[in-house]
């Protein structure tokens, strides 16, 4: 997830915002994230077990696609549940919602319940990931601002290493329900710490900024038209549905432009501007919807448990964060060469996972160490290529309208992900996931959906062009 910035140049130091009631307000806001993060990662891992028990294989993807969804319209309206509330109020709603989600998971007889339970999720963690970010400048003062917007974005990388591991314990105890029961635990433990930590505030200032309602529905039926469509095993109903997708996300930028409420700043559909950075953010965005395949395809495939699937699969993340660390610090005349670098790396370390997945290996450990190197490269370059896409944006933002281009980088991240979800569901089923399914369908379904996959960030490749020429341009102004 990006950052979004605060004000930079300040003295302050970490142990003044980790160390007495700072430190415990820093737990309140890192915990949101964490909390919606690890339980992404947690259900990612147990997936494989939860289909295997109560079955709905041909409903994977919408595990991922309808959590995302819901987190979108949650977190883009965070910011006015906490304008009419106060963020402890908002903050123990939103929780409240993704426990009751999490219950029905937990609980879940058949898919159904499974998928009404992953939408109240992610309403709940969509809002507490919005009003982590937004409570940042209400709860600490100016000079804190950018060492706690890291914080929290390390809050992924920790979600990375907790993740794998609660529900790769659980699901090879099958015992996958207690890895939700888990996450109540955390839950009611961060309603504690928000109950006594954050300022009751009944309410605060408006904000002249209404909420996109059309654009955001209009985001809700494009997933949707390409979710159905994909259980359908009919190629032209599949067609249809992808392409009732695109029209819709056209129609998305055209309510953008003409209506009075803005989802995208100024300039954000021009390729010149800030179009060509939101369009690489897209495209490399639905690459990281394979990582709710891959511990699928490790443990039918290659005989790997939840436990080591969930780890493999987690390189994606950690490769994200090697290029993203790795890559921060370039300057000059190396920045185009790892914004022009990332998405080829990205296009060909996923296509190479695709075909490699079906290779038959002598064992888990020799499968491990082959497949290592690909989830690797997928997150690496992306990571190379982030930072600097991200920090154009912030640069070229129009005056005024700063904080709608930060938050319209998570809003584009989680739309790319969530329509993403639904149309890796449709290939995989297409090819064969859950007909005929087992070894023989999932053989297909990895080469055939990770190999298309790769396409997406080879046309990022092409835009990322754009980016560099926009930053050349910029750098001359």
């Amino acid at each position: 997830m990006s950052v979004q910035g605060g004000q930079e140049g300040t003295t302050a130091s970490w142990s003044e915002l980790l160390w007495g009631r700072n430190g415990l307000r820093t737990l309140a806001l890192a915990g949101g994230v964490a909390l919606h993060a690890v339980n992404m990662f947690i259900v990612a891992t147990i997936l494989p077990s939860v289909v295997q028990d109560i079955g709905g294989l041909a409903y994977y993807s919408w595990n991922m696609t309808l959590f995302v969804m819901a987190s979108i319209l949650s977190s883009a309206l965070s910011p006015h549940l906490q304008t009419a509330a106060g963020p402890r109020k908002a903050f123990l709603l939103a929780i409240v919602v993704f426990t009751v989600g999490t219950v029905l998971c937990a609980m879940a007889p058949d898919i159904a319940w499974m998928l009404v339970g992953r939408t109240l999720q992610g309403l709940g963690g969509g809002a507490l990931l919005g009003l982590s970010y937004s409570s940042v400048r209400i709860v600490f003062p100016e000079r804190l601002w950018p060492k706690t917007m890291a914080l929290l974005s390390s809050m992924w990388g920790v979600a990375t290493l907790l993740g794998p591991a609660i529900g790769g314990i659980f699901a090879e105890a099958g015992l996958w329900r207690w890895a939700f029961w888990s996450v109540i635990l955390v839950a009611a433990g961060l309603a504690v710490v928000v109950q006594t930590q954050l300022k009751r505030q009944s309410a605060l200032s408006r904000q002249a900024q209404g909420v996109p309602f059309v654009q955001l529905g209009l985001m809700v039926l494009a997933v949707l038209a390409v979710s159905v469509a994909s259980l359908s095993p009919v190629a032209w109903k599949n067609l249809l549905g992808v392409v009732a997708g695109c029209i819709l996300t056209l129609l998305i930028a055209f309510a953008d432009l003409r209506g009075r409420t803005r989802l995208m700043p100024e300039g954000a559909y021009d390729l010149a501007k800030m179009g060509a950075v939101y369009a690489c953010i897209a495209l490399l965005s639905i690459v990281i919807t394979s990582e709710v395949f891959v511990p699928y395809f490790l443990q039918v495939l290659h005989g790997h448990g939840p436990l080591a699937a969930g780890y493999l699969a987690s390189l994606i993340s950690i490769g994200w964060t090697i290029g993203t660390v790795s890559s921060a610090g370039q300057t000059g005349a190396v920045i185009p060469i790892v914004l022009r670098l990332g998405p080829a790396v990205t296009a060909v370390s996923i296509a190479a996972l695709g075909l490699l997945l079906t290779v038959d290996f002598p064992g888990p450990g020799v499968s491990a160490t082959v497949l290592a190197l690909p989830l690797l490269g997928i997150g690496l370059g992306i990571g190379m290529c982030w930072p600097h896409m991200l920090t154009h944006i912030y640069k070229v933002a129009p005056a005024g309208q700063e904080n709608m281009a930060s938050s319209a980088i998570i809003t584009v991240q989680l739309y790319a992900v969530a329509f993403g979800s639904a149309l890796g569901g449709m290939i995989a089923n297409a090819a064969g996931f859950s007909d005929p399914g087992g070894v023989e369908g999932a053989g297909r379904a990895a080469w055939v959906l990770l190999v298309s996959f790769g396409l997406p960030p080879a046309l990022a490749a092409y835009y990322v062009l754009w980016v560099v020429k926009a930053r050349a341009a910029t750098a001359r102004a």
